[in-house]
């Protein structure tokens, strides 16, 4: 702070370092609490223990290992196909966030691998926050270590509870996953348009559910989703596209997404 008492362009970058640490703690513990749901989950769909947790560190992207599991949960092993998609659609997002965030990261390939492995909802979000590029990085990679360790060792805990408890069925875990995976969209559902795309693709996947194998319901509700989507009638193109990343950070849950 200098002599007028107004804080110095030093004292301003530290502050802003520290509230980017700050807010990436917040989140990091935040959402490793939903990694307990998912390694439960995930065993309550078929998986053991380390397969749940491989899941996590290879994947690492909340709605998708949701996804993932929801589907393996309704249709087991032969579903495998249509799980991976549906997981994989759902996964395309952290490509776009990458688009963003790649001037924060920095040069180097290295890095960038690294920096691919954390890109998800919370690190994009928070980092965008930041007001200055410093502390953006530093939002950046701090939350994303943060998410990543944490989900990675709450998913271990998870898994081992799910294991303990045996027959998952009995306790309702079974129809936990599609539970989990709406809590996920809940938030989302803020504007006119978005309820209309999640509606539409609700109906033709519950329509689908009763003729086509466990799977194929959910990529061609996601085909439908797009479409109603692409001619946004009930939304504003310019507010929607400035406030996607923001609301896609704030949604999770979860997950690191």
């Amino acid at each position: 702070m200098n002599a007028s008492g107004t804080i110095g362009g030093a004292d301003a970058e530290r502050l802003a370092a520290r509230e980017a640490v700050r807010d990436s703690m917040a989140v990091g513990i935040a959402t490793a609490a939903y990694g307990v749901s998912f390694g439960a989950l995930a065993v309550a769909a078929g998986l053991d223990i380390w397969q749940s947790c491989f899941i996590s560190l290879v994947m690492f992207s909340g709605g998708s290992q949701f996804a993932l599991i929801g589907v393996l949960a309704a249709g087991g092993v032969a579903a495998g196909p249509a799980a991976i998609a549906s997981a994989a659609l759902l996964g395309t997002r952290n490509g776009i966030y990458g688009i963003r965030t790649s001037p924060i990261v920095g040069r180097g390939w290295l890095k960038r691998i690294a920096a691919a492995w954390i890109t998800i909802d919370e690190s994009t979000a928070v980092a965008l926050a930041q007001p200055t590029p410093r502390s953006r990085r530093i939002g950046f990679w701090a939350t994303g270590l943060a998410v990543f360790i944490g989900w990675n060792l709450t998913t271990l805990i998870g898994a081992f509870v799910g294991d303990a408890l045996g027959d998952t069925r009995a306790y309702g875990l079974d129809a936990a996953a599609a539970a989990a995976f709406v809590g996920l969209l809940w938030p989302r559902l803020k504007r006119l348009q978005a309820v209309a795309v999640a509606a539409a693709a609700a109906v033709v996947a519950a329509a689908l559910t009763p003729v086509l194998m466990p799977g194929l319901p959910v990529l061609v509700a996601a085909v439908v989703a797009v479409i109603v989507g692409l001619f946004n009638l009930l939304g504003s193109p310019v507010t929607d596209a400035a406030t996607s990343v923001t609301q896609a950070g704030a949604a999770r849950e979860g997950s690191p997404s």
